[in-house]
């Protein structure tokens, strides 16, 4: 993983190699590089952006795919995801974006949805953890905002 695994150098070697053999579509998310710490949330965005940065690659050759994470326990993330509400997808956002350096991404996926799923190897179903979700509509119109405002080409779900 960008940001943990591998330290920027090697990361930046590792994009140089990708994109040298044809690949341009480069997926990250504003939890990334997992494990998961507040250490190093969000450090494979940024170093997505420094490599745009100083490569200085053409940002219309590039294709961008990033995630808002739902709701969990990492608090170094937006202060610990509670909702995926609008204010949240739009505060996730405006941070991915800062972290690549870039006016707009061209893929934005919500990471899980907003209502509880066994996740990160739970394998059972719990009840009793259920929670009431936010609305689809919520989301979709955040998402829509983020489209109309050019900050967004295409929105996504990813793990549902």
């Amino acid at each position: 993983e960008m940001g943990s695994a591998l330290d920027a150098r090697a990361s930046m070697r590792l994009l140089d190699e990708a994109w040298e053999g044809g690949i341009s579509f480069f997926d990250s998310a504003e939890m990334y590089p997992v494990p998961q710490e507040a250490s190093s949330a969000g450090r494979s965005e940024e170093i997505v952006g420094e490599w745009l940065r100083l490569r200085g690659r053409p940002r219309d050759a590039v294709r961008l795919s990033t995630k808002v994470c739902g709701p969990g326990d990492m608090e170094w993330i937006r202060g610990g995801p509670t909702r995926l509400d609008a204010k949240a997808i739009e505060s996730a956002l405006e941070g991915s974006l800062r972290r690549m350096q870039v006016d707009y991404v061209d893929y934005l996926h919500l990471h899980w949805p907003d209502r509880y799923v066994p996740m990160f190897g739970e394998l059972n179903y719990d009840v009793g953890r259920r929670y009431p979700a936010v609305p689809l509509e919520e989301q979709l119109e955040a998402l829509q905002r983020a489209v109309s405002a050019g900050k967004v080409r295409h929105a996504a779900l990813s793990n549902e």
